[in-house]
């Protein structure tokens, strides 16, 4: 039978998804797992696979459309497999609208077929204001290429160029034609189904202005990430504690594994491992507040903040306190690479538990971190720098780093927070901890 294609959730609180392209035409061939669409969800902008190998059909969402959680928004058919009958997108006519019974309005199947678009189709004619009735059809049904074909026709009879209105284009060639001032429907778009890519836009000379204050075009990670963010601050009850901890023995640590291991190991594969471990032994900060009450996480989930050109993206090592340094390092190279290509999956992203937020490459001492829902917590982490510590008495210079722990009150209170960042110390301090029963 034909493998459903549904609008997917990616965060708990998730209701609705917004479409952003198709990256294959409706008709085309798909194999499972190959990238089939962009959606942004509450968290990011992401790549969804396809769910099945066959011919894509049934395509009942355009661009921008917000859509369900859980709904249908095309079929994937197999050999010999013939596509449902699509959803109606319109509501029947008003009585006063309705179509007279009888004879005259009785229609042969085969007409029926012929004269009904399909859902893209009646999308774009609906934004160029065409009448589907004076659209020729090349095959059964009117189809995308139909109606651009006719827009092309009519184009060339009045002698004037149309320009598509709500013409497709990725996120970031989005914000790229914002901030150079470029309007999209003048741009020839290079993409799947003539959308718009960044590449294009970065081809276009925009025409000289004179200079004036202007806003920054805002790319769709990073609207998200303010929206986020905003919501974290103004809605969680946030505290800070901070702690100065002795990064001697985990720069040791760092140097071994780096000589064991081919593969680039970082601090923050480190930290990773030691933040896993003292959240199996402190569980409440790996919760989270839902429905008015506290849940603990079954799996200790790490996520990782990550910058990118877009915004900031939270990637996540799933059950990271069952990984050896060596996986960690691994998935963690593969996360940072797909989200610097703005490739990351919904799989992701999904079911972070807790999360790191590593400045000390920024040559950051400390930074206070806000909260990312539903979790309990987030680690800041500063740079490792030589300072003047008293050792038995006397001034020493040691290589220290600062901790800064954001906590959601409802979630955690000052004392189970403390007692949490005083075991990460103590493993940071001493990861030969980690080998304690």
């Amino acid at each position: 039978m034909p493998t459903n294609v549904v609008m997917p959730a990616l965060g708990i609180a998730q209701d609705t998804g917004r479409l952003i392209q198709w990256l294959k035409e409706e008709g085309a061939a798909v194999a499972k797992g190959e990238p089939l669409m962009e959606i942004e969800t509450d968290k990011a902008t992401v790549e969804v696979e396809s769910p099945g190998t066959g011919i894509l059909a049934n395509v009942t969402a355009a661009v921008g459309d917000e859509v369900p959680v859980g709904q249908v928004i095309a079929v994937i058919l197999g050999p010999g497999e013939l596509a449902p009958e699509p959803p109606t997108l319109h509501s029947a006519p008003p009585p006063s609208q309705a179509m007279p019974s009888g004879p005259a309005s009785e229609q042969s199947p085969a007409a029926e077929a012929t004269s009904r678009p399909t859902p893209v189709a009646a999308r774009l004619a609906a934004q160029h204001g065409l009448d589907l009735d004076s659209v020729k059809a090349l095959g059964s049904r009117i189809t995308k290429e139909d109606v651009l074909a006719h827009i092309q026709a009519q184009a060339a009879l009045t002698g004037e160029a149309e320009k598509p209105r709500l013409w497709p284009a990725s996120p970031k060639a989005r914000r790229l034609a914002s901030e150079r001032g470029i309007e999209l429907a003048a741009v020839q778009g290079t993409g799947p189904g003539g959308a718009v890519l960044a590449a294009d836009v970065l081809a276009v000379q925009p025409a000289r202005r004179e200079a004036e204050p202007r806003s920054l075009g805002l790319s769709t990670t990073w609207r998200i990430m303010a929206e986020r963010t905003t919501q974290s601050w103004t809605s969680v009850p946030h505290f800070f504690l901070l702690r100065e901890a002795c990064a001697a023995r985990l720069a040791a640590w760092k140097a071994q594994a780096q000589k064991r291991y081919a593969e680039k190991i970082t601090y923050t594969d480190l930290l990773v491992k030691l933040v896993a471990a003292a959240l199996g032994e402190h569980p409440r900060l790996n919760a989270r507040w839902e429905d008015g009450a506290i849940v603990l996480n079954s799996e200790i989930n790490v996520g990782l903040a990550v910058a990118t050109e877009e915004g900031l993206v939270v990637p996540v090592i799933h059950q990271a306190d069952q990984k050896g340094l060596r996986d960690i390092a691994a998935h963690r190279r593969e996360l940072v690479a797909r989200a610097q290509a703005g490739k990351l999956r919904l799989a992701d992203l999904s079911g972070g538990t807790f999360t790191i937020s590593n400045l000390g490459m920024y040559d950051v001492d400390a930074a206070n971190a806000i909260i990312n829902p539903p979790q309990a917590a987030i680690l800041a982490i500063g740079r490792i720098a030589p300072r003047v510590v008293a050792v038995r008495g006397r001034p020493k210079v040691r290589p220290t780093l600062m901790l800064s722990l954001s906590c959601d009150h409802r979630v955690v209170d000052g004392a189970r927070a403390a007692q949490f960042l005083r075991a990460l110390t103590e493993l940071i301090e001493e990861p030969l901890g980690l080998l304690a029963p």
